[in-house]
């Protein structure tokens, strides 16, 4: 929650009020008194914790069910494909934990091992393929997770299969 202060000293140090909340500084935090709140949605704050790797409070959420893991968000992806972009394995584990869907697509057809393949996080994608995730499965432009490594990512290449012998 943020909140926004309006300084009543202002107007003894002849400062003319203006119509619109602009930060002021005030000697005395106790001439502080806000003048209103910004509650930010529970998906929001999720994305943020998912984005941030805050276990804690990801299993916190998750727990009292103000989230569902099959959601997908404004940014066009669910929480599983938001901790695999963080390159965060601890968070993927936990999300998985919780049931969230390793096959699970965004908006343009990418699972979690497609994103994990594009990022180069070698690790998040060897615990994906250890639960099965599917190396088959094609993004909405017609790509396989392994068409999506870069070419100096030797551990993502030899994880596939496709490293070149030197």
């Amino acid at each position: 929650m943020m909140k926004y202060y309006h300084c009543p000293a202002s107007q003894t140090l002849g400062i003319k009020p203006c119509s619109q909340d602009i930060p002021i500084t005030c000697r005395g935090a106790a001439s502080l008194k806000p003048i209103r709140s910004v509650h930010f949605p529970n998906d929001i704050l999720f994305q943020d914790y998912v984005r941030q790797g805050e276990l804690e409070r990801i299993g916190r959420f998750i727990r009292a069910q103000r989230v569902t893991l099959d959601t997908i968000y404004h940014s066009g992806m669910a929480a599983i494909h938001e901790a695999v972009l963080s390159g965060n394995l601890e968070c993927v584990k936990l999300l998985v934990q919780y049931g969230a869907d390793i096959h699970q697509r965004d908006e343009e057809g990418w699972t979690p091992l497609h994103m994990a393949c594009s990022d180069g996080f070698p690790d998040i994608a060897r615990f994906l393929l250890s639960l099965g995730a599917d190396p088959e499965l094609e993004n909405d432009c017609g790509e396989k997770p392994a068409d999506l490594i870069d070419e100096d990512n030797k551990e993502l290449l030899e994880l596939f299969g496709l490293a070149a012998n030197d």
